[in-house]
């Protein structure tokens, strides 16, 4: 028989203060990150370094509006540059055919898209696996055939002039400088959205349709809905920061705004980063951005680039499969005395959580 010793908690004198040291890690590296990306532009950067500034930070945007979809459902979207050149050329053909003004037009581009994904989404979230990342792929492709002939409304392949929101007075560094704080001001938005998400009962049975879908139905979880939500917030983020794109940059083509390379490269950054992870798409914008950069200041047109992350993308699927930030929270795990994450709770448990959240919701209402 057990006695009360066996059941009496252990006590180590040493747990509080590994577990505040890992705490002030984890605070000091936000808080020096959060800094660094504030002060930058203050550090006297000439106006191609603040350029490529901006170019990382709408990575960041566009591969964080990925991982709406991604990192929550599990769902490999290939196709997330529609949505990006969508934004982009909402905005600029309100601007310019309705004469909107520019930051109007950037929310009303975003509510566009977000509308026009809705379909989309019931068409392709009703297959899964190779299936879906078909049809993702299918959708960017017709965007491009799309844009490309409609020459009269688009511009076709001679491409789109946006005008920018800002007057001749306003030179062009300090349209870097101005464009680079309302990109890290949307950056700010779609984290605090996903980190809401991922502490709500909406994100817990999006947790539980990622790790088991068909148990999570079989739970009384509406599978589908939730999907269809998350996709449409996932569309609305990711044409907005195309829409931001639009404005700095001043011009579309439809090659490059419906480019398979773009929906790759916020898959590549997501994953290097750490889909499940609040910052990990951002972390990965800053390094697969930067390196983009480099190779093409350093060997100019050549495809060399294209090679390189490809050598990247290897190694973070054979090495980190989970991504960088996820991989230093499990090495942290191991000096926790007690540690638990998201991957030690089962598909069941996260559907029996979000199953019974929405019984209490409807018994309450």
């Amino acid at each position: 028989m057990r006695n009360a010793s066996d059941t009496a908690p252990t006590t180590d004198t040493g747990a509080p203060t590994v577990l505040r040291v890992i705490r002030g890690i984890q605070i000091l590296a936000v808080v020096g990150a959060v800094v660094g990306v504030l002060v930058f532009p203050l550090t006297g950067p000439g106006p191609f370094i603040m350029s490529v500034g901006v170019v990382i930070l709408s990575y960041a945007c566009m591969a964080t509006g990925w991982n709406f979809v991604g990192g929550f459902t599990g769902y490999i979207s290939l196709g997330h540059a529609a949505f990006t050149g969508l934004g982009g050329y909402a905005v600029g053909l309100l601007i310019l055919r309705a004469e909107v003004s520019p930051w109007l037009a950037l929310v009303l581009a975003a509510v566009i898209v977000a509308v026009l994904s809705i379909p989309i989404g019931f068409a392709s979230l009703r297959v899964r696996g190779a299936s879906f990342v078909i049809m993702s792929l299918a959708l960017v492709l017709i965007m491009l055939l799309v844009f490309q002939s409609w020459s009269d409304v688009t511009g076709g392949s001679n491409g789109m002039r946006v005008p920018r929101p800002f007057g001749p007075e306003v030179l062009r560094p300090e349209q870097h400088e101005r464009f680079y704080y309302l990109h890290v001001a949307l950056l700010v938005i779609m984290l605090l959205a996903w980190w809401a998400i991922d502490r709500s009962r909406f994100g817990a049975g999006l947790k539980a349709i990622r790790e088991d879908e068909d148990k999570a139905q079989s739970l009384g979880i509406p599978t589908f809905n939730y999907k269809l939500a998350v996709y449409v917030i996932s569309a609305f983020f990711t044409a907005m920061a195309g829409g931001l794109y639009a404005l700095w940059f001043g011009f579309l083509d439809p090659i490059f705004q419906f480019s398979i390379l773009t929906g790759s490269y916020m898959v590549l950054m997501s994953l290097l980063g750490g889909i499940r992870s609040l910052f990990g798409p951002a972390l990965g914008a800053a390094i697969v951005g930067y390196a983009i950069e480099f190779f093409k200041a350093q060997y100019g047109d050549t495809q060399f680039h294209l090679v390189a992350l490809g050598l990247l993308l290897g190694l973070v699927v054979l090495f980190m499969p989970e991504g960088i930030l996820p991989s230093l929270n499990r090495l942290l795990d191991r000096l926790r005395p007690s540690a638990t994450s998201i991957r030690e709770e089962s598909a069941e448990d996260l559907a029996t959580k979000s199953a019974v959240l929405v019984g209490d919701r409807e018994g309450t209402s």
